[in-house]
């Protein structure tokens, strides 16, 4: 009886206390459980180095196979020899069974199938031998990197998937004079033997619960377990290293020079000329995604690259640095993040500076012409708000945390007393907005163009046709419109009385932005908050003898953030909903407390997003 009643006492704070385990760890992946990772790493004072990984997983569940029954080692043969790998799966029994060489594949990365500047990028897969639930895998391999990317130096980035994780550790043997610079987190630092002439640093991660990683989050890398790894002192010396590595390569020759001429002839304005010098890049060289890193540091000499007609980020930049220069234009290499990461380590590394793209200093003007989605004079949203990195002079400087983008959208239904409607909806986006939509339509088959609306009305629980028209997708002006038009049946259910909606998202209306912004009911981490400047203006044009029972009231939501405004008005047959929204903020991120504050802001205009005119037909 005692110990029933102490078990009573007990179990509130039990269920508590794994509740609030379970609420912390909403994102460890337990289908694998990792037994050993093993990365040992032996520098040369000239940067090269040899490089033995070592790790045995524990296949749990049966969902795991199909990721984790091969494993993927990447190389680049330019730079590096496989020395070795070998492999195995044990049995539950203790069996092992032993990974043949046939079962060792080797292949190009898709990445560079057929662009040959970079067929010197592989993977190595390793493909384990009758892998079940409770089997153990292991791979070793050994890899010699025997042409540094940096001569004289050595970066690395590591951090562990979300898997429980046994034994992970990390091992550096560097020359005695060589110093190594560390930015830790989630990983300790162990104190170990020193190998005669050489000195070894080593680190444990530390395992432990995994948070899910939320909506729109900025990178794992900015907030949880990382460790950088360089010999640079910092990140001007970084710039130096990658500034000597490229240099030469961005000199115009006679047919850079005459392109350069030909495409600026007419042009006055500095800026005029690099905008039309990035674009045409965009336009007509043909990206190829080889990070930094991998794929190397030094970029193909800008005649090559106009000549093959493709190339990486820093082939395209070293092309239009060398158009620029033509055109009378300084300009210098920006190293950048292409992605979600907008802190940087301590200690430089290019897992985090991934991105090459051209700075003009005179014109205050980023160019990305890699980015086939925006157009020259705008950046792909990743790249707002970051710290870039000057290659000429080693110095930081910040990329725009936002840019002008703006949309409205006009969506008119005329509806007929059976409850059937005709409909027409025009969308015009502005600034940086105006060419992905461009680019979505280009590349959109005729044949796909037909389905559109079709698919559109789906997506609203409609069903009709209608014809849809994509205005002028190869142009290059600041806005661009589309539009569609057709036909709905039972669209309202009249006669009788009816509910409309006051808000229809065509294609990410304004109603998305703020649904977007409240994917998550509350936020740990930071997460990237763009800004937003959107108008939508709905109109019913409403059957005779149509009476309107009830409009919802206007709002206006204003804070230091937010502007927000909505209006319903009839006159005569026609009742017209007008919506405003501009967000802007400080910076392109938004952190859990600036959340805190924005939702009760956010819940107020989802509410009037989900008002309705009520209206009473004949």
């Amino acid at each position: 009886m005692l110990l029933r009643l102490v078990m009573l006492c007990l179990l509130p704070g039990l269920l508590l206390c794994c509740r609030l385990a379970a609420a912390r760890d909403t994102g460890t992946d337990h289908s694998v459980v990792v037994e050993r990772h093993l990365r040992h790493v032996v520098v040369e004072a000239d940067g090269s180095y040899l490089l033995t990984v070592e790790q045995i997983k524990t296949i749990v569940a049966r969902e795991a196979l199909q990721e984790h029954a091969q494993y993927y080692l990447s190389y680049n043969q330019s730079l590096d020899q496989v020395v070795s790998v070998e492999g195995h799966t044990e049995k539950a029994d203790g069996r092992k069974l032993a990974v043949q060489p046939h079962q060792i594949r080797d292949q190009q990365e898709t990445a560079s199938l057929d662009a040959p500047m970079f067929q010197d990028t592989r993977l190595k897969i390793v493909v384990f031998p009758d892998v079940q639930p409770g089997d153990k895998v292991m791979v070793r391999y050994v890899v010699r990197r025997h042409t540094p990317l940096f001569p004289g130096h050595f970066e690395d980035l590591v951090s562990a998937r979300f898997h429980r994780h046994r034994d992970y550790r990390v091992i550096v043997d560097m020359p005695p004079e060589v110093p190594l610079h560390a930015d830790a987190a989630g990983f300790e630092p162990v104190t170990s033997r020193q190998p005669p002439g050489r000195r070894r640093y080593q680190w444990r991660y530390l395992d432990g619960d995994n948070a899910r990683i939320e909506a729109d989050s900025v990178s794992y890398l900015d907030y949880g377990k990382r460790l950088a790894l360089s010999t640079f002192a910092d990140y001007a010396a970084f710039a130096r290293a990658y500034q000597e590595r490229a240099a030469g390569k961005a000199l115009p020759d006679d047919a850079v020079t005459a392109l350069a001429a030909s495409l600026t002839r007419g042009l006055d304005a500095p800026r005029a000329r690099a905008l039309a010098l990035s674009d045409w890049v965009r336009r007509h060289i043909r990206y190829v995604g080889v990070y930094l890193g991998p794929g190397g540091v030094v970029p193909h000499a800008a005649p090559s690259v106009l000549a093959n007609r493709y190339g990486d980020c820093k082939d395209h930049a070293a092309l239009v640095s060398a158009l620029l220069t033509s055109a009378g234009i300084d300009s210098t290499v920006v190293l950048v993040n292409n992605g979600d990461a907008y802190r940087l380590p301590d200690v430089p590394t290019l897992g985090v500076l991934n991105h090459a793209i051209v700075y003009v200093p005179s014109l205050q003007l980023y160019l990305d012409p890699t980015a086939e989605s925006v157009a020259a004079g705008f950046l792909p949203p990743a790249l707002l708000g970051k710290p870039a990195l000057l290659a000429a002079t080693g110095s930081f400087a910040m990329t725009p945390a936002f840019q002008p983008a703006r949309s409205h959208t006009l969506t008119q239904f005329d509806i007929r007393r059976d409850g059937s409607s005709r409909f027409q909806v025009t969308r015009t986006s502005g600034g940086a907005a105006a060419e992905p939509y461009r680019r979505v339509i280009r590349g959109t088959p005729q044949a796909e163009r037909e389905r559109f609306v079709e698919r559109m009305l789906q997506g609203l629980g409609q069903h009709g046709k209608g014809v849809f028209e994509p205005g002028d997708a190869d142009g290059t002006a600041d806005e661009y419109t589309l539009s569609f038009a057709g036909a709905s049946a039972g669209f309202a259910l009249l006669p009788g009385t009816v509910g409309l909606a006051t808000a229809y998202d065509f294609w990410g209306g304004l109603g998305d932005a703020v649904r977007t912004f409240l994917q998550e009911p509350e936020r740990g981490q930071e997460f990237v908050c763009p800004s937003i400047d959107a108008e939508d203006e709905l109109r019913y044009r409403l059957p005779a003898r149509t009476r309107v029972l009830a409009l919802p009231r206007p709002l206006v939501v204003e804070n230091a953030h937010f502007a927000y405004r909505s209006r319903y008005a009839r006159r005569g047959d026609m009742v017209t909903v007008k919506r405003r929204l501009q967000f802007r903020h400080t910076g392109a991120t938004c952190t859990p407390a600036d959340y805190r504050r924005m939702r009760p802001a956010l819940e107020r205009m989802l509410r009037d997003l989900r008002t309705q005119v009520v209206i009473r037909g004949a």
